[in-house]
């Protein structure tokens, strides 16, 4: 088995002035109708519980290169100047078994696998208490510290209920002569249609031995409209992607985790048009709501102080600075009442 990761960056796009409700992704999330493959389930259980220890679960090796956003033709735009990471090493074999035996525990697999008309097999939003391992590896301060340096900007999970979203697809089926042949010529089958992510930074590991795999490259569109293949699982939320199907090697589980900037007062383009679907609703919205409330205030405690602070040193009042700042915030409270609505009924 050969894990691998990287790193990639979403861009911004305007915020909606209210909730756009479009046919099934309208609907409460479903559980997954398609079952997994016996041997799959009872060989990645097969393993002895471990507590996560960076000595002996991560191996990194930064990745060789890193696309920068002029390099897709959107510079300026996003965060940071991180586009996308080529695959590299951050986690041991061990660490992969790890992970693999608590996505198919079966705790997890009756309480949170669900399906969409997107993917029809993801296990997603489960606690530290289902999956203890998976929670403290990506809030370790080593992988923190990796996945910041990679971004150029420091970052954290999104919150607790995204992290190790796990898309599973098998396919035993080796591809034909003609299906090479149009590989090489370009006409790529899909395994996910045309998408944008929902948060600012996602990080992609491969849980599967991809040996013996053909194809499965992410395609991302660039600023001009181009197309251009990149290894290995990548996503982005504004950077427009989709997956290439892949052949052989019988599976291709991806788990991914979603991060945004630590600090409160950096932009913050998270949405949830693309989980909102796909999420327990009481869960999806308490966590969001939660970061959300501490940023906004953190940045009311750091403006009160400010206006304290002038006040004291006998300054005049910040007229156009303090409306300024309302304005922002307003846009920040603005865009939540966009996300937040109830789409179970």
């Amino acid at each position: 088995m050969a894990p691998s990761v990287d790193i990639a960056h979403t861009v911004p796009t305007p915020a909606l002035k209210k909730p756009v409700v479009v046919g099934p992704t309208n609907k409460k999330y479903t559980p997954a109708t398609k079952k997994l493959p016996e041997s799959l389930v009872l060989s990645a259980r097969n393993v002895e519980k471990q507590e996560f220890d960076p000595a002996r679960h991560l191996n990194i090796i930064p990745p060789k290169k890193i696309l920068r956003m002029a390099d897709i033709g959107l510079e300026g735009v996003g965060i940071s100047d991180t586009a996308v990471s080529e695959p590299f090493s951050l986690w041991t074999e061990e660490a992969v078994k790890q992970m693999r035996a608590e996505i198919f525990s079966e705790a997890m697999l009756e309480n949170c696998q669900v399906s969409s008309s997107f993917a029809s097999n993801m296990v997603r939003g489960y606690n530290a208490k289902l999956a203890p391992f998976i929670h403290k590896a990506y809030y370790s301060p080593e992988v923190l510290e990796i996945v910041s340096a990679i971004a150029g900007i420091d970052l954290i999970p999104a919150f607790d209920y995204e992290i190790g979203h796990c898309n599973i697809s098998f396919n035993e089926k080796k591809p034909t002569q003609a299906e090479l042949e149009k590989m090489g010529e370009g006409g790529d089958s899909e395994a996910f249609a045309w998408h944008r992510d929902s948060f600012p930074f996602v990080c992609v590991t491969m849980l599967s031995d991809c040996r013996d795999m053909v194809g499965g490259e992410t395609v991302i569109r660039t600023g001009d409209g181009r197309t251009m293949k990149t290894r290995g699982p990548t996503m982005g939320r504004y950077i427009e992607h989709m997956a290439l199907k892949s052949f052989g090697g019988g599976e291709r589980i991806s788990i991914i985790t979603p991060f945004r900037p630590r600090s409160p007062f950096v932009r913050d383009d998270t949405v949830l048009t693309t989980v909102r679907p796909i999420s327990r609703q009481d869960l999806l919205y308490h966590d969001y709501a939660e970061y959300r409330m501490r940023n906004l205030k953190a940045r009311v405690d750091q403006q009160l102080e400010l206006i304290q602070k002038d006040r004291s040193q006998g300054g005049h009042f910040n007229i156009q600075g303090a409306r300024s700042w309302l304005r922002e915030q307003q846009e920040y409270i603005e865009s939540m009442l966009t996300e937040m609505f109830d789409y179970e009924n």
